[in-house]
């Protein structure tokens, strides 16, 4: 339920009022309930969209009752983020009217893509009903919105949907406001709207009676279950699909589309089949079936799927149909599919029907395309349920780009442009007390993930009139992103913001939990690979007392060197060979642990050269890193040594590892992490010296992969609280801990850290509407410079460039 916090209008009994909303109101049949609604109530007037939101005009006895009634009564899409009434002059009309929209400067939220209805289902598995196995049903309620639009208000001549004249059927459920489609813009049936077609990629026609004697949305169901792989353009962009229970279907679909180990996304009938392969707690049944439908992640079941599926992970990624196309697709399927996205990895997701026929023709045999543009590119989404709580790790389909509100004690002019970092990219705008942050768009290393990134920031500027006063990137400077914000800021004279990397992960995760402008310093626990830092060093495991100003560093991961650079990030085992040496050196290690297959991995290596390499530093940074902790300690382990093919697969695997039973051992059989101060700086450091010597001891003797990860884990969480204990001294300095980086993303060890802090009287700040990894950083960055921006101006002053 929705509570409004209204101004008070000086009004007599029988009264004439405008009310102004703004807030989720377009796209999403508001105007429509607004009139059933009025009607109810006797009143007279109109509503109409706006540039920002909707205006409604009332004459009558009952305004204050409707307005009592109006958060009941709104469309599962609306969100009203903002009411105001004000007295009104004039005639009414004879009754109440839904008006034309009204222009302006745009100010009104841009509603996401929702999940297809139930009643809209309903409708198209009826052969009754006229929209009976009609691909592109929706209505009010459900539906594209945010993919399809060009401009902004929300209205059908400024969307794809354009191209499609309605059919007298279909306009006169547009224009009936008792009727759930009275203003669905990408209202179409049979006989007017979309058209969904089979295709042969490559030489050959298709025969799609082969595989259905129904129509061609079918047909790809028998396509799927016959083993072929089969390209679908759905509602933000193409997937790849293929039937998941044939891994030789899924091992060729990794060979074509050059995926070689990461999970893929899988989609399914209905949650009953789910729970074949995986276990459904009743938060997680709610997500999956919710109006944002993200792919959940879900324990699987042993032995559910081909490991090929997801090799050495304990998590599937699963999401329902969000489409009639899907739902009509799966008719005959009770089994789950691949459902990736229709790239080849790296390059972004495909849109158009050319583009699938000129890039997907080697890897899929089929393509279910349609003839209604994809104006917008947008990922699904990926979540879990951690704690209870919903918590984004990718935030696409479904909540992009559906606004943000900034902090108490942000206030005035404040359009600011944050550009993000160049992993895991999304951009952030802020207008009018709002941060806009974009969907996921990818790794900016791929030129082609660059030039859509770029599409997209010119696209929402559009959308949302919004004109950048400052700008803000990542202090990185060798970035794509930085490097786009430079160009940016030198084009318009505008300031430029550099922030550091780990503020920005801190200060995202701060806004998003509405902590104020003026409120006191958290103390930050910013934790995962890299990160640029102002002493010329790499950061990654960082404890930060910090505001939106500014931020200080009082504790950190030990340094250790990253020899080869870039390669230490992708090959776990120089990591391993960094800490050892760093740590225990190799006399050491060679003394106790020369019975070990590590010590001859890690023997075979160029030792000499990488010992020459660390020592002079070149091309071997000083890292104070969580994430390649994890790379090490994947390494010796032996989870993974040789190359990563994906970001924090050994962090993962490491974690797939784990034995959740060892979780429940004694807190004395957690290995060993110190906290001693550096000789440089007297700043306390995680010394990991005490952790190494136990793993390997437990190696020697034979202790099982999961006990050591478990305990491994353990310790690291209990040297993060102890750090956190100390930094906030015997009389709790901070009293509230914020928690973010991509390190936190592991389920298993945000749970230990943040259950730790929660009992000993902290209050915590997480990550849930926006992702703790780089997704996030866009965000942070925003408000960072949004703060700086504040301050100048309250002085009188100029932002300096």
């Amino acid at each position: 339920m929705t509570t409004l916090q209204t101004r008070p209008c000086p009004v007599s009994a029988v009264g004439a009022e405008t009310i102004r909303i703004s807030g989720q109101v377009q796209g999403v049949g508001f105007r429509p309930m607004v009139w059933k609604l009025a009607t109810q109530f006797g009143l007279k007037g109109d509503v109409c969209n706006t540039a920002n939101g909707v205006d409604i005009r009332l004459w009558g006895r009952d305004i204050d009752a409707f307005l009592e009634a109006l958060p009941e009564a709104l469309s599962p899409l609306a969100k009203i983020d903002n009411l105001s009434r004000a007295p009104l002059d004039g005639m009414p009309p004879e009754d109440f009217q839904i008006n034309p929209t009204v222009g302006g400067d745009m100010q009104v939220a841009i509603t996401p893509d929702a999940a297809s209805c139930a009643e809209c289902n309903a409708e198209s598995i009826d052969a009754f009903q006229r929209r009976y196995r009609y691909p592109f049903t929706n209505c009010t309620n459900c539906g594209p919105r945010f993919s399809i639009i060009n401009s902004a208000p929300y209205d059908r001549a400024k969307t794809s949907m354009r191209a499609f004249e309605m059919c007298t059927d279909c306009r006169l459920e547009y224009e009936n406001p008792s009727d759930r489609r009275m203003h669905a813009q990408p209202i179409a049936c049979h006989v007017c709207g979309p058209k969904a077609w089979i295709e042969k990629l490559g030489e050959g026609v298709v025969n799609c009676e082969a595989f259905s004697m129904m129509d061609d949305v079918d047909a790809v169901g028998g396509m799927l279950m016959m083993g072929h792989i089969v390209a679908i353009k759905g509602i933000g962009g193409v997937h790849l699909a293929c039937d998941a229970t044939k891994p030789e279907s899924v091992e060729r679909l990794r060979a074509q589309k050059g995926r070689k180990d990461k999970a893929f996304a899988l989609m399914a009938k209905n949650v009953d089949v789910i729970r074949h392969y995986c276990d459904v707690s009743e938060a997680e049944e709610a997500l999956l079936t919710s109006i944002e439908a993200p792919i959940v992640l879900l324990k699987a079941k042993p032995n559910s799927l081909p490991d090929v599926v997801a090799p050495g992970l304990g998590y599937l990624g699963f999401m329902l149909p969000y489409t009639p196309l899907h739902h009509l697709m799966f008719r005959r399927m009770k089994r789950p599919i691949i459902m990736t996205s229709g790239n080849r990895s790296g390059a972004p997701q495909c849109l158009t029907n050319d583009a699938v026929r000129s890039s997907l023709s080697d890897i899929a045999d089929f393509a279910c395309l349609h003839d209604r543009d994809i104006v917008n590119r947008v990922d699904d989404s990926v979540a879990n349920i951690v704690d209870g709580k919903v918590r984004l790790l990718r935030r696409a389909r479904g909540y992009a780009p559906r606004a943000i509100a900034l902090p108490d004690g942000f206030t005035g002019d404040l359009n600011v442009l944050a550009l993000g970092g160049d992993y895991k990219n999304t951009f952030c705008m802020i207008k009018e007390h709002e941060a806009i942050l974009s969907q996921h768009l990818g790794d900016l290393e791929y030129p082609s993930t660059r030039d859509e990134a770029d599409r997209n920031l010119k696209l929402y500027q559009k959308l949302f009139e919004h004109t950048p006063k400052a700008i803000a990137v990542d202090a990185h400077p060798g970035f794509a992103s930085t490097q786009l914000g430079q160009a940016i800021a030198g084009d318009g004279n505008l300031p430029l913001v550099p922030v550091q990397h780990h503020h920005a992960h801190l200060a995202s995760c701060m806004a998003e939990n509405n902590w104020p402008l003026n409120g006191d310093r958290v103390l930050g626990v910013a934790l995962d690979g890299t990160g640029w830092g102002p002493d010329g060093t790499v950061w990654g495991g960082e404890f930060l007392a910090c505001d939106y100003r500014s931020y200080e560093r009082l504790g950190k991961f030990k340094p250790v060197s990253l020899p080869g650079g870039e390669q230490a990030v992708r090959q776990p085992w120089r990591n391993a060979y960094a800490h050892i040496s760093a740590e225990m050196g190799w006399p050491e290690f060679t003394m106790n642990f020369a019975d070990l297959d590590i010590f001859q991995y890690l023997n075979d290596a160029p030792r000499e050269t990488l010992d020459a390499m660390i020592l002079n530093q070149t091309h071997s940074p000083l890292a104070s890193s969580c994430g390649r902790l994890f790379d090490a300690a994947a390494a010796v382990s032996g989870v993974l040594r040789e190359t990563q093919t994906y970001e924090g697969q050994a962090a993962m695997l490491f974690e797939a590892a784990l034995n959740h039973e060892a979780l429940k051992e004694p807190d004395t059989l957690n290995y060993p992490f110190s906290i001693p101060l550096s000789k440089d700086s007297d700043t306390p450091y995680v010394e990991p010296l005490g952790m190494w010597r136990a793993m390997l001891g437990d190696m020697t003797v034979g202790t099982d992969i999961g006990v050591i990860s478990a305990r491994f884990h353990k310790g690291l969480a209990a040297v993060i609280v102890r750090m956190v204990e100390k930094l906030s001294g015997p009389t709790h300095e901070f009293q509230t801990i914020a928690l973010s980086g991509g390190c936190f993303q592991n389920k298993v060890l945000f749970e230990l850290v943040h259950t730790a802090l929660k009992a000993k009287g902290y209050n915590v700040l997480s990550h849930k509407k926006v992702p703790a990894n780089d997704g996030g950083l866009s965000l942070g960055q925003a408000v960072i410079a949004a703060a700086s921006f504040q301050d100048e101006a309250e002085k009188g002053e100029t932002l300096c460039a």
